[in-house]
């Protein structure tokens, strides 16, 4: 696959400013240059494709930068990115009819969805996650439960993906990894955006690769739900802090926002009236707590910390263990809070 995705790169690369030409038509050339707003091909001249150079290595051609953001890449994200592509297969495809050479599978559709969507947008995180399977008896399962996490109740929002697209950076070939995509919703349940963990293909950890976590679409304000939250709602930045407390407090509706700073600027569900603050020990944890805090006092809701005795809450349930994390949270939330949200785990 990864010899592929080169060798088609190549092949672009040699008629670059044709591409440049069908896929990016509102640019122009400019000396040795192809200019135009963005990847995605908007009007404007901050994206430069380099027409002509080596092929291989910086310079080389068919190469791209967007001076506005920073992003770079080759004639292969040109049309992922121009036609709204997520998966790989349906990238090389792309590039394969615009070469003449022959498809890599049937022409069938198989039930897929329509992939003119713009990548990166809601539209194309939901085209993901629909693709996606349950994550029952798949690694996505194994993966949760090599890190302790055993209550999977109210995890519709995960999905498995057996083989996600993910590329390295601009100089590197695609790859394919097993994933679990986590839809990323607004108070109202739709799909703003969604997560990609790529995982190893044995389920027991991520994936060997530099980034094995990237999120698409809107995140800010939004996040991975676990159950429907009415009065009290938990919330935290990573997906496995979340459902490690869902193993001691498996009856509290909870959020994942996936960052720090995403975190503190999470949406309120209009009914809140306490809000539990999944705190991760560090400097990051520590501010997004405090914004966080700030935000719920303002908007007449009572807000409480959580911390972990290490790290975060799935250090403390993989390292101490379920019993003495459950004991170390009765202490830390409401007296009616005890009853009402820990009773399932007792």
């Amino acid at each position: 696959m990864a010899l592929d995705a080169a060798e088609l790169a190549h092949r672009l690369a040699r008629d670059a400013e044709a591409v440049c030409h069908h896929y990016l038509s509102n640019g122009r050339r400019e000396g040795r240059y192809w200019l135009v707003g963005d990847v995605r091909n908007a009007p404007g001249r901050s994206l430069f494709v380099r027409l002509k150079g080596p092929e291989s290595g910086r310079g080389a051609a068919g190469k791209w930068t967007d001076a506005a953001t920073g992003d770079h890449g080759d004639l292969l994200d040109v049309i992922r990115e121009s036609c709204g592509l997520v998966e790989f297969r349906d990238v090389a495809n792309e590039a394969r009819h615009f070469l003449s050479l022959p498809r890599s599978e049937p022409e069938q559709d198989h039930g897929r969805l329509p992939s003119s969507v713009p990548a990166g947008s809601p539209e194309s995180a939901r085209r993901l996650f629909a693709m996606a399977q349950p994550i029952a008896g798949t690694i996505v399962e194994a993966y949760l439960r090599k890190r302790g996490i055993t209550a999977l109740h109210g995890t519709a929002s995960l999905r498995f993906h057996p083989s996600c697209y993910y590329r390295p950076d601009a100089w590197s070939p695609t790859e394919t990894w097993p994933a679990m995509i986590a839809a990323v919703t607004d108070p109202g349940g739709k799909i703003t955006g969604a997560h990609r963990t790529w995982l190893d293909p044995s389920g027991r950890g991520k994936a060997a690769i530099d980034t094995p976590r990237r999120a698409m679409g809107n995140l800010l304000g939004n996040a991975v739900r676990f159950d429907v939250a009415h009065d009290v709602l938990a919330a935290g930045e990573g997906i496995e802090t979340m459902l490690s407390l869902r193993c001691v407090m498996p009856a509290m509706p909870m959020v994942a926002a996936l960052s720090a700073a995403h975190l503190a600027a999470i949406l309120f569900p209009a009914t809140l009236r306490r809000l539990y603050i999944a705190r991760d020990d560090d400097p990051a944890g520590d501010g997004a707590m405090a914004s966080l805090i700030d935000r719920a006092n303002e908007a007449g809701i009572e807000a409480m910390a959580l911390s972990p005795r290490l790290g975060d809450f799935n250090e403390d349930l993989r390292t101490l263990g379920a019993d003495a994390l459950r004991a170390a949270l009765r202490v830390q939330i409401a007296p009616e809070d005890v009853a009402r949200f820990m009773e399932l785990a007792a």
